[in-house]
């Protein structure tokens, strides 16, 4: 791993933290634009369907972030993409949102902005709930918005960070287990889970390493196995567990409670420990900004 890798993820990093998300234009909301135009044309309840969908709109965009890349000055190209995919501002001043409207006691409010989030209803949490929802929703994303875009762009670059980008962009689309996506959606939701599954397990590392360690990785031991999900499980109960914190349990999804597993140990969340797990995943950043520059360092030795 070279120096200027480092030097090209901080820089994303700066980037996202002066800059935040574009408010117009932004390349994932116009390529979710793109995904419902093609599945409203050509949706069929087939697997086929979907992996050739999902090859069509995701190839095209990796060879030309393979294209960028070897440009002269493909630098520029791969830190402007890195960017880009990131979402590190972004979740932060919505996770912020919502705990400034919980601490406003303007409930409808902090509903309004988990509901921006989550696909649970929200219509009649309460305080804990809508807490609740917020730190699952922020503790999972910050793999899938921040880590895991910083983890292929380790491996593989710009086109690396775009292919898992734009899958888990599908995958958020497509990946439901409803009667129109248990077959169109199957490609999408198994490739990311393929894509997340190293980057989800370095972020719970991170997760534990910046928290309460031995909390965390008990949580992650006991509890990751059970959440329907493989990659969420051990980032959600790591991340919880590092805070001291208990999620998961009931939800409403679509008017229907689901059962859901317990995750992490300690009390019942409120408003003010939005910032706590935004603080952790500010710590997490470190440590992974600590480790790449340590294999930069091994790497460069003789």
């Amino acid at each position: 791993m070279s120096p200027l890798t480092l030097a090209l993820v901080v820089g994303a990093l700066l980037l996202d933290r002066w800059l935040g998300e574009p408010r117009r234009w932004h390349p994932l909301e116009a390529f979710g634009r793109l995904a419902e135009r093609t599945e409203a044309r050509f949706h069929a309840d087939s697997r086929w369907r979907g992996v050739w969908l999902l090859a069509w709109l995701v190839l095209p965009w990796t060879l030309a972030g393979v294209a960028m890349a070897a440009l002269p000055v493909g630098w520029i190209a791969e830190c402007l993409i890195l960017y880009l995919a990131i979402g590190w501002r972004s979740l932060a001043d919505h996770g912020r949102g919502i705990a400034g409207a919980l601490r406003a006691q303007d409930l409808p409010a902090a509903r309004a902005g988990v509901a921006f989030l989550v696909s649970r209803d929200t219509e009649t949490l309460d305080e804990e709930g809508v807490a609740k929802a917020t730190l699952e929703s922020v503790l999972e994303n910050g793999n899938d918005a921040l880590f895991g875009a910083l983890f292929w762009f380790l491996v593989a670059g710009a086109p690396g960070v775009i292919a898992y980008r734009l899958v888990n962009t599908l995958d958020a689309m497509w990946g439901y287990r409803t009667a129109r996506y248990q077959r169109f959606g199957w490609a999408a939701a198994r490739l990311d889970d393929l894509l997340n599954w190293v980057p989800a397990r370095l972020t719970a590392l991170a997760y534990a390493l910046a928290g309460d360690t031995r909390a965390a990785g008990g949580c992650w031991r006991r509890q990751a196995r059970h959440w329907k999900s493989p990659n969420a499980g051990p980032v959600m109960a790591a991340g919880a567990g590092a805070l001291g914190l208990r999620l998961g349990g009931e939800a409403v999804y679509h008017g229907q409670r689901e059962a859901r597993p317990e995750l992490g140990q300690g009390r019942a969340p409120l408003g003010g420990d939005i910032d706590r797990a935004l603080a952790l995943i500010g710590r997490a950043l470190w440590v992974w900004v600590g480790a790449i520059a340590a294999l930069v360092v091994l790497t460069g030795i003789p």
